[in-house]
């Protein structure tokens, strides 16, 4: 693909995310299904090049930042303490998912080898639990749900990602059981080992970084240098990426300082939606592709294939959560036990089970040709993988809001009431704090006096919100705040149109009112 035909790939993209933030939230359709549908029918426009990406561009390009990412902002004390449903997960069921989607496919498509059929299988057995967690969130679904999902996700996608190189090398390398088991071994230990140095590294660099857009280069950097040399040295790059990532988040921010804090978050936000919508996109620019290679009788295979698949992953989840969970009863020295979790929360978290962007980055990774890969069946690959991911999201996350209502699962408040509290504590801290200086003669009365009041005043609020009926007095006082914030932004721009203050007071203020916007500051 040429440098102009990349350019017009690139708007391209970036005109579908626009036109499908605006119409996800009018036609309540997940932005997935809406990108790829917008996807396939800007590839019919007159102009559009022809999409065949290079699969080192996908590997590279996009794999490292967005398991970096998820590791980074994992939740380690909540995870630990859902250990064994999380490893149960991530680990037993998305081994047994791929292993299985490779016989069903073999079965469906005789043509294809067992290397490649597990590299396939690979592809679609990690969950995506941004649209899930999103869902639980709006309807304030218990925490513990949200968080066995989530730490699923974080390791599901290291398990995968080190099968499917394994099956990619074995497409090319002569694989016996013993040779499989010790290069497993290489790959995980090699691949931990050089993520947490790559971690290790990287946070006592950040502790000498003041400045922000110096510690947000580092933190872009860090995931490609724990994934790209990892796997040159034939260790598992995906795991040095979720190690290092985890090692950083674990401590302090990643050593970010407080000024990097919020525009380092911005950035990382913004470059994973970026990241995850493209491949949404991409995968929707090659449905010409995929619809020339796909001719006459070749449709069918494709579509039993993905339906199959689809099938099977979501029974395997289903029955998993529902009758493996209980088992770990029998389990020696567990921590949490899966009969501890009712079989409503079971059901949710079994029906959570969407594909996403994960799963279109490793089938776009997977080699054009190979052993056991012929090039014209690739539109074959791209159809299954990309249906299935339709097949979830579609299923699953359009029906889970009505689930979890069902199940008695939704409206839990407790989210808000934690947050609240903890802002109270860290108040009541700082005011206990202040009241020592006073005392000491730290600071004079005067000053004193007006923190004082300052921080009571900010106490008084936060009580008022804990007190509040969530559903009445909470929604009027955040329209209230919005009017108000509203109102100052409207006059400080009246000031500068005046030419009474500069553009930098300006945007200044501007920063300030962000800090007092509760469409920015509210959680979840």
């Amino acid at each position: 693909m040429g440098s102009e035909s990349l350019f017009i790939v690139g708007l391209v993209i970036m005109a579908v995310l626009l036109l499908s933030r605006g119409l996800s939230s009018r036609l309540g359709i997940p932005d997935a299904i809406l990108l790829v549908v917008l996807g396939a029918a800007a590839a019919f426009l007159p102009g559009i090049p022809e999409i065949e990406l290079p699969p080192e561009l996908v590997l590279l390009g996009f794999l490292p930042p967005l398991v970096y990412y998820a590791a980074f902002f994992s939740s380690p004390r909540e995870a630990k303490a859902d250990a064994v449903p999380i490893t149960t997960l991530a680990i037993g069921l998305t081994t047994v998912t791929t292993f299985v989607v490779a016989v069903v496919l073999r079965w469906v498509l005789p043509d294809l080898g067992w290397a490649a059929a597990v590299a396939l299988g690979a592809a679609v057995a990690p969950t995506d639990p941004v649209a899930a967690i999103s869902i639980m969130k709006r309807l304030n679904a218990p925490n513990r749900i949200a968080t066995i999902v989530e730490g699923e996700n974080l390791i599901n996608d290291a398990v995968a990602l080190t099968a499917f190189v394994l099956a990619v090398e074995a497409l090319t390398t002569p694989f016996t059981v013993g040779h499989g088991i010790a290069r497993l071994a290489e790959v995980v230990a090699g691949g931990v080992a050089y993520g947490l140095a790559v971690g290790f590294i990287a946070s006592r660099l950040r502790r000498r970084i003041r400045d922000p857009a110096s510690q947000i280069i580092v933190s872009l950097l860090t995931p490609y240098l724990a994934f790209v040399p990892a796997d040159e040295l034939g260790f598992s790059g995906v795991l040095a990426t979720v190690c290092a990532g985890f090692y950083l988040g674990t401590r302090g921010e990643g050593m970010l300082q407080p000024a990097s804090r919020l525009p380092g978050h911005l950035f990382w936000q913004v470059l994973i939606f970026v990241l995850e919508s493209a491949l949404f996109v991409l995968l929707g620019l090659e449905v010409p592709v995929i619809g020339r290679e796909l001719t006459g009788s070749a449709w069918w295979p494709a579509i039993l294939g993905a339906a199959a698949v689809a099938a099977v992953i979501m029974a395997l989840r289903l029955t998993w959560t529902q009758f493996v969970f209980p088992l770990s009863r029998y389990l020696p020295g567990r921590h949490v036990a899966f009969d501890h979790l009712h079989w409503r929360e079971r059901l949710a978290i079994g029906w959570s089970g969407m594909r996403g962007a994960i799963s279109l980055a490793i089938v776009l990774s997977l080699p054009v040709s190979a052993p056991g890969l012929a090039p014209e069946r690739r539109g074959e690959r791209l159809f299954v993988t990309g249906a299935v991911v339709f097949i979830t999201l579609l299923g699953c996350a359009a029906t889970l809001p009505g689930l979890l209502r069902r199940l008695g699962l939704a409206e839990s408040d407790q989210v808000r009431i934690q947050y609240q509290e903890a802002r109270k504590a860290v108040v009541e801290a700082a005011l206990a704090r202040l009241d020592e200086l006073i005392e000491n003669g730290e600071v004079d009365d005067r000053t004193g006096r007006t923190f004082r009041q300052l921080y009571e005043d900010l106490l008084d609020r936060i009580r008022t919100g804990i007190d509040e009926d969530p559903d009445e007095e909470v929604t009027d006082s955040l329209g209230l705040r919005r009017e108000l914030v509203r109102t100052q932004r409207e006059k400080v721009r009246r000031l500068y149109s005046k030419g009474r203050i500069s553009a930098e007071v300006l945007r200044a203020v501007d920063r300030w009112l962000d800090l007092e916007d509760p469409d920015i500051r509210e959680v979840g």
